[in-house]
């Protein structure tokens, strides 16, 4: 009884440490879906907002977390000679290139401005990347974090980075550019004489985190449920056995010298 005894308390254990590894993804999971619920919310409220003066949301060098997405407009033109591409974006089915172009606002500052994408060609660059309007444009964008630098360290050949970085960017441009935002194109006026490829609208999905959530805890149940069974399976097989067995013989009983002498008598009338 004992061994049994020690032995179910450490299957108990083991079903509380399942327990609490679910409980613990399942809190994981919870978080990842209200980050997600706050992502969505923030487009719903920022992505078809009114477009402002670049000035009015970025006032200084950073975006606040709250303005992403916003549109602004800027009034001024494209660095046409600082053109950069961006490599392997999925965009079409394909590591397409985005096409990153400077542009100088009227208040002087420099914002990146992320046109759209152009398809892969034969080599390493595209077959064409069609030039922005020269001249005095006035460009409406929605305003994009920066991108961290890729952790395997890839590097790009010139002319191309392989994120939008934006202060490694603004080491290439070497303007005063600002380095905690970009901008993905709108529109612009005048327009381009050929566009570039869009850019979709963010999904407003809010994936399955609260369905796995839901799940871990299931799980965490279940585990003691199964621990159970297996307890119980162990009780019934026991009491199997032990019913199962014979019982015991019994040895007769000895009679006293008196009642044996008696029955000798008896025995020989």
């Amino acid at each position: 009884m004992s061994n049994r005894l020690t032995r179910w308390g450490v299957y108990v254990l083991i079903a509380i440490g399942f327990a609490i590894a679910c409980v613990f993804l399942s809190n994981w999971q919870f978080e990842r879906n209200e980050s997600r619920a706050e992502q969505i919310a923030l487009v719903e409220q920022n992505y078809d907002a009114p477009a402002v003066p670049l000035a009015d949301v970025v006032a200084g060098d950073e975006l606040d977390a709250a303005d992403e997405w916003r549109p602004v407009t800027l009034q001024g033109e494209y660095l046409t000679d600082e053109q950069l591409l961006v490599r392997n974006r999925p965009h079409g089915g394909t590591s397409a290139f985005e096409v990153l172009v400077p542009f100088r606002d009227a208040d002087g500052r420099v914002l990146i401005v992320d046109r759209g994408w152009v398809p892969p060609g034969e080599g390493q660059l595209p077959d064409a990347v069609p030039s922005p309007p020269s001249g005095e444009v006035t460009v409406t964008v929605r305003l994009r974090p920066g991108e961290p630098l890729p952790g395997s360290g890839r590097g790009a050949p010139e002319g191309q980075v392989p994120t939008i970085h934006l202060p490694s960017i603004a080491d290439l441009v070497g303007d005063d550019v600002i380095t905690g935002t970009y901008g993905r194109l709108v529109e612009e006026q005048p327009a381009a004489d050929t566009a570039l490829g869009g850019f979709e609208s963010p999904t407003d999905d809010p994936g399955p985190h609260l369905s796995y959530a839901i799940q871990w805890i299931l799980f965490a149940i279940m585990g003691f449920i199964f621990i159970g069974y297996i307890i119980r399976t162990e009780i019934v097989k026991h009491r199997e056995e032990v019913e199962g067995k014979p019982a015991p013989v019994k040895a007769p009983k000895r009679r006293d010298r008196d009642a044996d002498a008696e029955d000798e008598l008896l025995d020989a009338r």
